[in-house]
C-alpha cells in the first residue's frame, strides 16, 4: 500500500469557517468523528488516484452530523437535517447551486451503503470515511500509520457509546427520527418502549384491497 501523509483541512476561508462551525455546534467526539471521516476518505481516495474537489469532500465530512447536534429541530431523519444545515450554511456564503448540491448529497446519502458509491467521488469518499470510522468498511482500506496518526490528532472519546447515546438522544427528543434506519436501529436496542416501523405493517394497512 502506497505511502501517504496524513490529509490536512484545505486552506481556503471558507473551510475556516466550517472548522469553527463544526467545533462550536458538536460535542467533542463529534467533531473528532467528522474530521476523521475526513482524513479517511482524502485518504482513501489519494490511494485509489480519484480525481475530486479536496474542498468539497472536507465540507460533506465536516458537516455530515449536524443533524446530530442540539441545533437539529428532528423533525425527519438526522441526514436529511444535517445536509440542510449544510446547505444553509454555504449559501449565506455565496456557495454556487452545484457544490451545495453535491454537499447536500453527501451529507443526505452518508448511511447508506450503495448509492452513495454510484455518484461523484465526493459523495462516494464521504460515505465512505464515515463508514471506516464507524465499523462498516474496514480500517484496512487505510494504512495502519496513517490510521494512529488520525487517532492520534482526533482521538475517538469513548466515541462507540458517545454516538449510540447521541442517536438514542433524537429518539427522546422526537421519533420522527426513527425515519433514519440508523436511529431505528438504535432505538430498537436501546429503547424499552420504541418499536419501528415495519415494512410489512406498512403495506398491510395500505387503502387498497390487495
Amino acid at each position: 500500500m502506497n505511502a501517504i501523509e496524513l490529509p490536512e483541512i484545505p486552506d481556503s476561508t471558507l473551510c475556516a469557517e466550517a472548522t469553527e462551525h463544526a467545533r462550536a455546534v458538536s460535542a467533542p467526539f463529534l467533531f473528532n468523528h467528522v474530521a476523521r471521516t475526513y482524513v479517511f476518505g482524502d485518504a482513501l481516495g489519494r490511494l485509489r488516484g480519484l480525481s475530486y474537489d479536496r474542498e468539497l469532500l472536507y465540507l460533506a465530512c465536516v458537516f455530515h452530523d449536524l443533524g446530530l447536534t442540539d441545533s437539529a429541530p428532528v423533525e425527519t431523519r438526522f441526514e436529511v437535517e444535517g445536509a440542510d444545515a449544510a446547505r444553509a450554511f454555504l449559501a449565506a456564503r455565496g456557495v454556487g447551486a452545484r457544490e451545495q448540491e453535491v454537499v447536500w448529497d453527501a451529507i443526505a446519502l452518508h448511511t447508506t451503503m450503495v448509492t452513495p458509491q454510484r455518484k461523484r467521488p465526493e459523495i462516494a469518499l464521504c460515505q465512505m470515511g464515515a463508514a471506516i470510522d464507524v465499523g462498516y468498511a474496514p480500517r484496512a482500506l487505510l494504512p495502519d500509520r496513517l490510521v494512529e496518526e488520525a487517532l492520534g490528532r482526533y482521538p475517538r472519546l469513548g466515541f462507540k457509546e458517545a454516538m449510540t447515546s447521541a442517536l438514542c438522544g433524537l429518539l427522546r427528543r422526537s421519533e420522527a427520527a426513527a425515519t433514519s434506519p440508523v436511529v431505528a436501529d438504535v432505538g430498537e436496542r436501546r429503547l424499552d418502549r420504541f418499536r419501528p416501523i415495519h415494512f410489512c405493517d406498512v403495506i398491510a394497512g395500505a387503502a387498497f384491497d390487495e
